[in-house]
């Protein structure tokens, strides 16, 4: 492995591009304590011109805590894992077509979300590797929710760290077609409640804690929460808190959920795009309990 490290910004606010650093050879011995150093303190990191198989992203993903895996209930005692692809390639070859429910989801993920606030256990972080890229489009974008927090003053800090948000998968599906998200995999978990501000046990920093997901706001008129959400998601994105990754084969992208929204941005859909995608969960170490309000 490389030992000089170099780091290039990728905003003034947050997210550095690493250079130095060979992933696939990274082990919780040699090299992990300096990544998820830079992991904490940046929220955004970027490697360009890694190899990583399957197995390298999931070794590199498990290093971080348990590997998400949203389909256990229908796996048989045993069964491997894949690797998750975020792709429009049908595994018969081709792509799925715009309107086709595959490509709806897909468009769902366009909307500015932070991975699995739906579930039990919501993510720490998402690790993408780029596989096939588009030659235009599908850019993913990164939003810093806690630059976004430190911007707002003091009484809207307090208040948000009062403020509980009620989430479900549903929801975000529902914003691109109600058609789409009444189908069965879109209500296999319940409401979710999480507090709306997010602290780094490590850094003491706090993010914003919102997502397409959020369905509701504890204390507020559907009417009002919908506002208070929006205007919300409207403040985390303006583009001084904005990265937009234009993709190459080989990019590897990862990012701090308790600090960074994200999205996906449209490409010509008869170009295949896929990204291999590892999501990983909240433990308590990483400020699980904190996010956790207490019962209603």
């Amino acid at each position: 492995m490389q030992s000089r490290i170099a780091l290039r910004p990728l905003t003034p606010c947050f997210g550095v591009e690493v250079s130095g650093l060979d992933l696939a050879r990274i082990s919780r011995d040699e090299g992990y304590a300096e990544l998820r150093r830079l992991f904490e303190v940046h929220s955004a990191l970027l490697f360009r011109g890694q190899s990583l198989t399957d197995a390298d992203h999931q070794r590199l993903a498990a290093l971080f805590g348990p590997i998400e895996d949203r389909e256990a209930d229908s796996r048989k005692p045993g069964e491997a894992v894949p690797v998750p692809l975020v792709s429009n390639v049908k595994a018969e070859g081709g792509v799925t077509a715009a309107d086709d429910p595959h490509t709806l989801n897909l468009k769902a993920n366009m909307l500015w979300h932070i991975d699995s606030t739906f579930l039990p256990v919501p993510a720490l972080t998402n690790i993408l590797v780029a596989r096939v890229v588009t030659a235009e489009g599908g850019r993913t974008e990164l939003a810093s929710t806690r630059a976004a927090f430190r911007d707002l003053p003091p009484e809207r800090q307090d208040r948000l760290r009062r403020t509980v948000m009620r989430h479900h998968y549903a929801t975000s599906r529902a914003r691109i077609s109600p058609e789409l998200a009444k189908l069965p995999r879109f209500h296999k978990w319940p409401e979710q409640r999480w507090r709306a501000v997010i602290a780094n046990p490590t850094t003491g920093e706090e993010g914003i804690y919102v997502a397409s997901h959020c369905r509701a706001v504890e204390g507020l008129s559907e009417a009002e929460g919908a506002a208070f959400i929006a205007a919300l998601l409207g403040h985390c994105t303006q583009p001084q808190y904005v990265y937009s990754h234009a993709w190459q084969v080989g990019d590897v992208l990862l990012w701090d959920q308790r600090a960074v929204l994200h999205r996906g941005t449209p490409w010509p859909y008869n170009q295949p795009r896929t990204l291999a995608s590892l999501c990983v969960s909240l433990t308590a170490a990483d400020g699980l309990r904190a996010l956790t309000p207490p019962p209603a």
